[in-house]
């Protein structure tokens, strides 16, 4: 237990940002999870939706810091390549 104010001010912000940066991350994971099996199966059009949420969601938490800058580039460039991959399997059929 904290045995200053501040102290406990300091643990009450900790517990409130942990919560922030832990639903953030898990969003990124979801996001890139469903883009992934939306390339794995083959569907170009829902891939690339998926793949738009995600980019939204990782530069959310790359804004909020709850993800380095750099590891939310490298989320973006592993989730394109593999949208791009499938893409370029399918002949470059884009969604409208």
């Amino acid at each position: 237990m904290p045995h200053t104010r501040s102290a406990a001010k300091r643990m009450r912000q900790s517990a409130k940002n942990s919560l922030k940066n832990k639903n953030a991350t898990t969003a990124v994971k979801t996001h890139m999870k469903r883009v992934m099996a939306a390339a794995a199966s083959g569907d170009a059009g829902k891939a690339q939706e998926e793949l738009r949420l995600a980019f939204r969601k990782i530069d959310k938490a790359a804004k909020a810091h709850a993800i380095h800058w750099n590891a939310a580039a490298r989320k973006k460039a592993q989730v394109s390549r593999a949208v791009a991959g499938l893409l370029q399997k399918t002949g470059g059929k884009k969604a409208k």
